[in-house]
């Protein structure tokens, strides 16, 4: 899987990004002039504490939503000045997306469910069939196809969002708390499948978590936020271990 870029090798770049809320008569900052660039198949990861910003962030990457100023450009383009036709466009073809939830159709297979984004792209049936089959191979579930999400373990029906999020093939991978509804052995499984879609196929992978261990573990870089303001990034230095990468991948 090739990562397409339009500017210096960049997947991702804020430039004084700003997303503000009213409640009430309150101004809520959630995104305060965040500027940022992430490289084309780096994984870095947005560490802070609930309410610093980072999940108003990702959304503003995925274009799930829109900046209230700044600028958010993806692969080169301007996010902000995309249509609403455009955005669903950029989230079917250039970013897949996990989340905390599973958020799983109950009634359908597992197969049936990682198909449903082909579905909604209007992908041939013989082409649905075939990705399908890849991304259920990539998180190791073919056996378990057949199965509605009932029958799957937390782990397994994390993994099967996963594939889900993989079945359109995107460049980058925006994953938001994946593990948070895991226990450790699963929360470890789930990231050994991200990191090897970043090192094997050299995907973007941008994480939001508040555990800094798990971040120092298996991304590159951490950006540390805090009341919707970036207050520095480390390189991490990867744990060793049998599923840690060598450490000529930290910039």
């Amino acid at each position: 899987m090739q990562s397409r870029t339009s500017e210096n090798g960049l997947a991702i770049r804020a430039e004084n990004l700003r997303r503000h809320y009213k409640m009430g008569e309150t101004l809520i900052s959630a995104v305060d002039g965040v500027s940022l660039e992430v490289r084309a198949g780096e994984f870095i990861a947005l560490l802070g504490s609930s309410g610093s910003g980072k999940s108003t962030l990702l959304n503003l990457i995925a274009g799930l939503d829109r900046p209230t100023s700044g600028n958010i450009f993806v692969n080169g383009r301007d996010l902000g000045a995309m249509t609403s036709e455009e955005l669903a466009r950029h989230r079917r073809e250039t970013v897949g997306m996990v989340f905390q939830a599973f958020n799983l159709m109950p009634r359908m297979t597992l197969e049936e469910n990682v198909e449903l984004p082909l579905r909604l792209a209007e992908v041939s049936r013989t082409e649905r069939a075939a990705r399908v089959l890849e991304a259920l191979e990539r998180v190791g579930l073919t056996p378990r196809r057949r199965h509605r999400p009932s029958e799957l373990s937390g782990g397994e029906q994390q993994r099967s969002a996963l594939a889900r999020a993989l079945v359109n093939r995107p460049q980058i991978l925006l994953a938001d708390e994946p593990t948070g509804n895991l226990d450790s052995r699963n929360g470890n499984e789930i990231m050994r499948r991200i990191s090897e879609l970043n090192s094997h196929l050299g995907m973007t992978v941008v994480l939001v978590t508040h555990e800094r261990a798990l971040a120092e573990r298996f991304a590159q870089r951490t950006v540390f936020l805090a009341d919707g303001k970036i207050l520095g990034a480390d390189a991490n230095l990867l744990a060793a271990g049998e599923d840690a990468e060598p450490a000529s991948r930290v910039p």
